[in-house]
């Protein structure tokens, strides 16, 4: 399994995308607002806003919020500009991250970031100092618990997919970077629930800590996530089983 696959898997396990309510919704918000603002308000003709609002709701985001949100991205309502950035940065043992984020005020996302960096034992990085130990790759989350998984690759291999991955009640389906909306319209039409299809990125070349600094690199990666700017991070660690099992308990 692949470390972003893990890494969602862990966070579920933790209850991480149940808590803080208010801040749950705050996050969606800003991810309806630049979906809009890119692709348009209508989710029938934008994929991406079609997604995003799928996972608000997932989370009992109310209706009228999700509105509000499509109405300024689209700027039909009040509000500041959202923009959609990422910084590049250092955690324990030399682990690259890259750290994406949707803000109104890019100042106090990166004085947030800068500081959570330096008291995790990590540092700010240079632009393009991390990035180019990564590779984008498509990633596509189908929903559900009980899939065949011989299945769901077929489907997914005969339409241009590169692996997948099984955690859980999800499988992940992972493709080219320019392979990504074929796979998962294929995958639809075979009538999977997809729940989410977005362009990510990928190691090139994973490294292997010490179980006590790779857990010190996931508790980092958990506080920068609970930043309220901040949208996702990904790093090059090896995230192994140990890791897994000996972080989900902390």
């Amino acid at each position: 399994m692949s470390g972003h696959s893990k890494w969602s898997t862990i966070k579920r396990k933790k209850g991480a995308n149940d808590a803080k309510r208010g801040q749950v919704f705050s996050r969606f918000a800003r991810e309806l607002q630049i979906a809009a603002k890119l692709g348009g308000a209508d989710p029938d003709t934008n994929y991406r806003l079609k997604m995003v609002i799928g996972r608000a709701r997932g989370v009992n985001m109310p209706q009228a919020n999700i509105d509000r949100a499509i109405k300024r991205g689209a700027g039909g309502g009040d509000g500041a500009e959202m923009l959609e950035l990422t910084y590049e940065g250092y955690g324990p043992g030399g682990v690259a991250l890259l750290i994406d984020v949707i803000t109104d005020n890019r100042n106090r996302s990166v004085a947030a970031i800068r500081n959570t960096l330096d008291s995790g034992g990590g540092h700010m990085a240079d632009s393009g100092g991390v990035a180019w130990m990564f590779n984008p790759r498509g990633e596509i989350v189908i929903k559900g618990g009980n899939l065949d998984e011989e299945e769901v690759f077929m489907s997914a291999a005969e339409a241009g997919a590169e692996d997948i991955d099984v955690a859980e009640d999800r499988i992940y389906v992972w493709t080219g970077a320019t392979a990504l909306d074929k796979v998962r319209q294929a995958l639809a039409n075979d009538g999977y629930e997809i729940e989410q299809a977005e362009l990510g990125r990928t190691a090139k070349t994973p490294i292997d800590l010490e179980l006590r600094d790779a857990i010190r690199v996931m508790k980092l990666i958990e506080t920068l996530e609970d930043l309220d700017d901040v949208r996702k991070v990904d790093s090059n660690l090896n995230i192994s089983e140990d890791l897994v099992e000996s972080f989900a308990v902390t």
